[in-house]
């Protein structure tokens, strides 16, 4: 029943599919091949009703290939800065209603992009990261702790990919759209919605990846076949409402919410998976705006040449 993870991009930067249930595709360094990719079409800043502040010029926002700071003070003061406008741009596309209709606008985005490029990158660099937590302000360095050591953890998960790269990634539903699907698998099952939103940004990034696992666990919650046989209650494996309702009933019956890590690790076998999931879950019930970024965070896959990026800007 549990999958096996192959987190090398999803959450790390290679479509590292891990294997909910069965076998994952977020990370996904093991993922079978399928179609070429085809990365969606980045977010447009929509436009500002009256009353609302306006987005910020693209100019003022960060390239997708932005320069990330190597000194740790200035790292610190680019990811307090970062992490601030990122919130404004979240809040001012909450307002506008639009999170229930597409895609994030740019100033989204691209704030995001950048956020998560920061963590990986300190991921893979723990002196930097430790000095740099200690230049950060106290929330702020909670934050970016938790990010950036369940990033490693998933990149420990992660099977490099040696050969051609061909994943098929999809645009994710609506971000409103996915919180609804959520909170009513919470309603049905008693299993916390940031929790099921911490499983599925970890396995599919939100949807994006749409390739089985290497394991052939399948769907936005990566489904081995037999589990979703005795968990699906009769549903599509690919459609996201689905697929959530049979997760939130899978992780019900191994413990939660009594017992998480028991639910979770029945879920992945791996205390690493359990850990990233939960420090995830952990950001999105301190702050719902934490969720809106991860919504917007990308896909990776990691190869044998190192890392790369398949969706957004």
């Amino acid at each position: 029943m549990a999958r096996r993870t192959m987190l090398a991009a999803a959450l790390a930067a290679v479509v590292v599919p891990l294997s909910g249930c069965g076998g994952s595709a977020g990370e996904a360094a093991s993922v079978a091949p399928r179609e070429s990719v085809t990365p969606p079409a980045s977010g447009r800043p929509s436009a500002s009703p009256e009353g609302l502040t306006p987005e910020p010029p693209a100019q003022d926002l960060p390239a997708p290939d932005e320069a990330i700071p190597k000194d740790p003070k200035r790292l610190a003061d680019a990811l307090t800065r970062t992490a601030g406008r990122l919130r404004d741009a979240i809040d001012d596309w909450r307002r506008t209603g639009d999170p229930a209709k597409g895609e994030a606008p740019e100033p989204v985005v691209l704030l995001s992009l950048y956020e998560q490029r920061v963590y990986r990158h300190l991921a893979r660099n723990p002196t930097v990261a430790s000095r740099t937590y200690g230049k950060l302000p106290k929330d702020m360095a909670a934050r970016a702790r938790d990010n950036v050591t369940a990033i490693r953890d998933l990149l420990s998960l992660a099977h490099p990919v040696s050969g051609p790269i061909k994943i098929k990634v999809e645009s994710p539903e609506p971000a409103d759209a996915l919180l609804a699907d959520f909170r009513r698998a919470e309603r049905r099952f008693g299993v916390e919605w940031e929790v099921l939103a911490a499983v599925m940004l970890v396995e599919t990034k939100f949807g994006r990846v749409r390739s089985p696992s290497y394991v052939g666990a399948r769907g936005p919650m990566q489904f081995m076949p037999g589990t979703w046989k005795a968990y699906g209650m009769g549903g599509d494996i690919d459609d996201t409402g689905d697929a959530l309702l049979a997760a939130a009933n899978y992780l019900h019956a191994s413990g939660a919410p009594g017992d998480y890590r028991r639910a979770l690790y029945a879920y992945n076998h791996s205390q690493a998976y359990v850990d990233a999931v939960l420090l995830h879950a952990r950001q999105m019930k301190r702050d719902i705006r934490n969720y809106y970024a991860y919504y917007t965070w990308q896909v990776y896959v990691i190869t044998t040449k190192g890392e790369r990026r398949l969706t957004g800007p």
